[in-house]
């Protein structure tokens, strides 16, 4: 008996919606269109993102290498001035103290745009959402026909608890997902996942903030009646908010005193977007090369977008910004860039990092798909945010056309759409090893220029069909 799609679909969201996943209500943010199918890679496109996995650690690694090594001289200065400009002085050194020095995230998840020639990737999210919600996609869209990706190694429940285990070199440790209220949207799902890992007799909580209490000892939270020492935090809120959240200087001085491990660790250098600019800066090549291998560099030279940092500083009339051309000659000034016709203007502008505008596509702004006035006010504010506020512009890739069905809520029937796609992998990193625990697929309409989950999007796990 063939199941009809539309049912298919009805049930999926009826799931979701019963997990506190899904909401049909207006302005939710937890709504978007469902198909009946998985989103279907081919074997090569499969292993591509396996082997990706290591080559972003390598990058995180050299990244945090050459920040380092910038700090004493042994690299050029102005790379590690350009990832702390704007952050406080005492957090950019709490994240160099001798204990974090070598630390880096634990869950790597890149922004992968499809386009007509492969993959790009134009973002790495190092404090990403949406795992609980690819972890609940992954069991739903389960079919004897396809093998979803990611779900061999057990997926992204026992793959978080690993990662966490690894971190904390205990069999069993405690760990807290500290959910801040700017992360609230993504409550819900970490509580279904956490949910999901006590069930496995796995102790795992969904907390906020103010329900982290310090003690000498370290940091503990109540479950059931019982305080419990939390071994691992997994903070998820960004470090521009930090101000805003309670008890955050205890957790820091916890994480300090090695009371408990923290990840993300609090590292405002690894949280920038501008690293993809300092990678294809011609000068730091030979740093580049060396520090990632020349496979890994290759590699992701061919997988990074042309990026550029906003530096609003003068350029010696002798001077250029490098590899940035236009009609086939270099540009010496960012205010060549002001008069472009919508053709020339395929780049995005987005702010760095430490921002509330730098997360969940809120300040980009795609180049042609704006007026030109909106364009020059956003150039405009980009330049006159540095260095406090550092913006990026950054070759856009534009997608390829991809067909998908999904069922209409209106008409109760299914529909196919023209779209272009972003896939996001989340890959654990355990022992120094990654492991690719999932890819969500997010489809939008065509004539969208920005590629996140909407309510006109839509989104499944991928697979590879048997």
């Amino acid at each position: 008996m063939i199941t009809q799609p539309e049912n298919i679909c009805t049930e999926i969201q009826t799931s979701l919606t019963r997990s506190g996943l899904f909401s049909d209500t207006e302005d939710s943010g937890n709504s978007w269109r469902i198909s009946p199918e998985p989103f279907f890679l081919s074997s090569e496109d499969v292993e591509f993102f396996h082997q990706l996995g290591p080559h972003l650690l390598k990058f995180y690694t050299a990244w945090n290498k050459l920040y380092l090594e910038s700090a004493k001289g042994t690299c050029p200065e102005w790379f590690a001035q350009y990832l702390d400009a704007g952050k406080p002085r005492e957090l950019v050194e709490f994240g160099k103290m001798k204990r974090f020095r070598r630390t880096l995230p634990s869950l790597l998840r890149p922004d992968v745009i499809v386009t007509e020639n492969g993959f790009a990737v134009t973002e790495l999210d190092s404090v990403p959402g949406g795992f609980g919600l690819t972890a609940e996609l992954m069991s739903l869209y389960k079919d004897p026909s396809w093998q979803i990706v990611g779900d061999t190694e057990g997926g992204i429940p026992t793959l978080f608890y690993k990662m966490a285990a690894s971190l904390a070199k205990e069999e069993k440790p405690c760990v807290a997902i500290v959910v801040s209220d700017e992360a609230g949207d993504y409550r819900s799902e970490m509580e279904w996942l956490t949910a999901l890992l006590r069930k496995k007799d796995l102790p795992v909580y969904t907390v906020h903030p103010k329900e982290v209490q310090f003690r000498e000892e370290g940091l503990f939270i109540l479950n059931e009646g019982n305080w419990l020492r939390v071994d691992i935090l997994y903070r998820f809120f960004e470090l521009f908010d930090l101000k805003n959240i309670p008890k955050s200087e205890l957790m820091m001085y916890a994480a300090k005193k090695g009371q408990v491990v923290t990840t993300p660790p609090y590292k405002t250098c690894l949280e920038e977007k501008l690293s993809f600019a300092l990678f294809h800066h011609p000068s730091l090549k030979p740093d580049w090369e060396k520090a990632l291998g020349s496979e890994t560099f290759s590699t992701l030279s061919h997988l990074i977008p042309e990026t550029w940092i906003l530096d609003s500083r003068a350029i010696p009339p002798y001077g250029v910004i490098p590899g940035l051309e236009l009609k086939g000659s270099p540009v010496q000034d960012w205010q060549e860039l002001r008069g472009l016709t919508q053709k020339e203007r395929e780049m995005v502008i987005k702010p760095s990092g430490f921002s509330p505008e730098s997360w969940g596509s809120r300040g980009v702004v795609v180049g042609h798909d704006v007026s030109g006035e909106v364009w020059q006010e956003t150039l405009t504010k980009g330049l006159q945010g540095f260095p406090d506020q550092t913006s990026i512009l950054q070759k856009f890739y534009k997608g390829k056309r991809v067909p998908v069905s999904y069922l209409d809520q209106n008409s109760g029937k299914m529909e196919t759409m023209q779209s272009r796609v972003r896939l996001t992998p989340y890959y654990f990193v355990v022992e120094d090893t990654t492991h690719l625990a999932g890819i969500l697929a997010t489809l939008c309409p065509q004539n969208k220029k920005k590629i996140h989950g909407m309510t006109d999007a839509v989104m499944m796990p991928c697979a590879i069909k048997e």
